[in-house]
């Protein structure tokens, strides 16, 4: 897959109903910037996709009314895959959610092979309450 040339918001999700406040967060960057959404739900590879089925049909349902566009994958290593998919997505900015109290692997590493990719973090508690990294920060607490 070639680079698009329109730059996107891409928003990554789990298969939890409450990632619909990443979509919509990000469908607010994305119409504020004049960008693309994009949608990247990755899951490490199971036998039954049943489990996560009615989750992520309901996460799909949401992008496509906000006119987006949802990819499923799996894969052993996110980070490396969120932030090859980003690339060829031409992002600008990455959308997840806030880690639980915890360290959050998943944000450092792609902060890490993308530096320049601002990475906006999501709290669970106020949706409205956006934590950003970009690429001159060096450092996470």
């Amino acid at each position: 897959m070639r680079a698009e040339k329109k730059p996107s918001v891409l928003v990554c999700v789990t298969g939890q109903y409450d990632c619909d406040r990443l979509i919509e967060a990000g469908y607010e960057q994305a119409t504020e910037l004049n960008c693309d959404l994009r949608v990247l739900c990755i899951h490490t590879p199971v036998n039954d996709l049943s489990v996560l089925s009615e989750e992520i049909e309901y996460l799909y349902r949401t992008a496509k009314e906000l006119g987006a566009d949802m990819t499923i994958a799996f894969d052993k290593n996110a980070p490396r895959f969120a932030a090859d998919f980003a690339r060829k997505i031409n992002a600008r900015h990455l959308v997840t959610g806030m880690p639980d109290n915890r360290p959050n692997g998943f944000v450092l590493t792609v902060h890490e092979m993308m530096p320049r990719l601002q990475i906006t973090m999501v709290t669970k508690e106020n949706e409205k309450l956006f934590y950003t990294v970009d690429h001159t920060a060096r450092s996470f607490a």
